[in-house]
């Protein structure tokens, strides 16, 4: 081995190299405060953030953790000039270094004025706070939502100055009013109001809270807090702050209030003071109709009218004079009647009535003495031709069979036994003759026969209803 290449200078391996590196960056710059411009902003899901902080001419990665990220009072944005306060270390994956963030604010009120007013010229230029698009608040809402701290004073005051005013209904919607995430849950506040049922939807809202700095204050100039106020279907009433202070919710929202009190005393009229104003209504309603009773009394007591008795005079001869002309119409009709009566019954004669009713009696005699002779040839006609059918009935019945001498042999329950093998089966049968019907059995040829005592003879049917058949 050759002398240039021994020496007594340690070997390092990278690991090794990397965890020095490490420990000396973290023991000297343990606690730095650094100033820059916010370059990319990352939010990861965990809710760690990731920046760039950069000047002209470097760039520090920068990480802050959930925990600090959650408690930033403003929300980072590109372009934002900030002061970061936390300690250096080393990520030896890439041998990069970076600041562990604790805390981090803006750079002076100049740097927020300015994203603010960035943000509500690019609002402004797209309509959001165009006073045609401001609704009208209800003169008497039945329910007021409340969107602010449960835990701060301002909800208490906005109770109190209700009970004052106009008790109505009031539902609170609990939110963060300070914070990184207090803008979202003011926009899920809003829009959760508006996606109630109508029936039991708030008419009215009131979006606050106390006073602050900017950065307090700064929740409420995020763009989904704009944009949820704006998309509200329900008329939002903003109440941020102190009276000098102004967020961006008060330009979109449909009426400002300096404090969440005067919100209140904008949402609910006084009651006082409205009964007061419905009594001074009525009590000039009341006067109003005295006067016009009064007004058309004096113009009908100044009218020139006539008596009423003077009125009906004429009506009255006329009713005189229409009751003559009845009572001589009367008499005169009845008169024409008579008249036409007693002619009617000079025409009438007793010897001419009697002449008449011996003709019509004579008429009808020679009616009846032609009618007697037509009924019995009509008769005679129509036995004649029964006759043979009846002869016909009684060839082809049944019934004349019997009488040469056949018989018709039944079981029990009706029907007809046509063969002796039929026959043997059977414990009774009845044997119809044309004189009568009697019942048999069968016998054993040893016994003497049973005489069964023989039945009353059935009166021959003139028509049977069923012939049946002959053995």
């Amino acid at each position: 081995m050759s002398s240039d290449n021994v020496t007594n200078q340690p070997e390092w391996t990278v690991s090794e190299l990397s965890a020095a590196l490490k420990r000396t960056v973290e023991t000297t710059y343990d606690h730095v405060r650094v100033r820059g411009e916010l370059g990319r902003v990352t939010v990861a899901r965990s809710g760690h953030l990731y920046a760039d902080i950069k000047d002209d001419k470097a760039v520090l990665n920068t990480i802050m953790w959930k925990g600090q990220a959650a408690s930033l009072p403003f929300r980072p944005e590109e372009g934002l000039e900030v002061i970061a306060t936390g300690r250096l270390s080393t990520y030896p994956g890439r041998s990069a270094y970076q600041l562990i963030a604790s805390e981090m604010r803006p750079a002076g009120i100049g740097a927020l004025m300015a994203l603010l007013e960035d943000r509500k010229k690019k609002l402004a230029a797209e309509g959001l706070f165009d006073p045609s698009h401001k609704k009208a608040l209800p003169y008497l809402p039945k329910t007021i939502g409340v969107v602010t701290s449960p835990t701060g004073a301002v909800f208490r005051d906005i109770l109190h100055r209700i009970e004052e005013r106009f008790p109505v209904r009031v539902i609170l919607w609990p939110v963060l009013v300070q914070g990184d995430r207090a803008a979202e849950q003011i926009t899920a506040a809003i829009r959760g109001f508006n996606a109630i049922a109508e029936h039991d939807r708030p008419d009215v809202l009131i979006v606050g809270r106390g006073g602050g700095s900017i950065e307090d204050l700064w929740p409420f100039n995020e763009e989904n807090v704009v944009r949820a106020t704006f998309e509200s279907v329900i008329p939002v009433i903003s109440a941020v702050g102190h009276e000098t202070d102004t967020t961006l919710i008060d330009y979109v929202s449909d009426r400002r209030a300096p404090t969440p009190t005067g919100a209140a005393e904008f949402a609910v009229p006084v009651r006082s003071d409205l009964a007061l104003t419905l009594q001074d209504v009525g009590q000039r309603q009341k006067r109003a109709l005295l006067r016009l009773v009064r007004i058309r009394g004096e113009r009908f007591g100044s009218a020139r009218l006539p008596r009423p008795e003077r009125m009906l005079d004429a009506k009255r001869q006329s009713l005189d004079f229409l009751a003559n002309r009845l009572d001589n119409s009367l008499a005169r009709t009845a008169s024409l009647k008579r008249l036409a009566l007693a002619q009617k019954a000079g025409a009438l004669r007793p010897e001419l009535l009697r002449a008449d009713l011996r003709r019509a009696r004579q008429r009808l005699q020679e009616t009846a003495g032609r009618v007697r002779p037509a009924l019995q040839r009509l008769l005679r006609v129509r036995r004649d031709r029964l006759t043979p059918l009846g002869t016909l009935l009684d060839s082809l019945s049944y019934a004349a069979t019997l009488a040469r001498g056949y018989a018709l042999v039944r079981s029990a329950d009706g029907g007809i036994v046509r063969s002796s093998r039929d026959a043997r089966d059977l414990s009774i049968w009845s044997v119809r003759f044309h004189d009568g019907e009697v019942d048999a059995a069968p016998i054993e040829r040893n016994t003497p026969p049973v005489k069964t005592p023989a039945r009353k003879p059935a009166p021959t049917p003139s028509k049977p209803d069923d012939q049946g058949r002959l053995f």
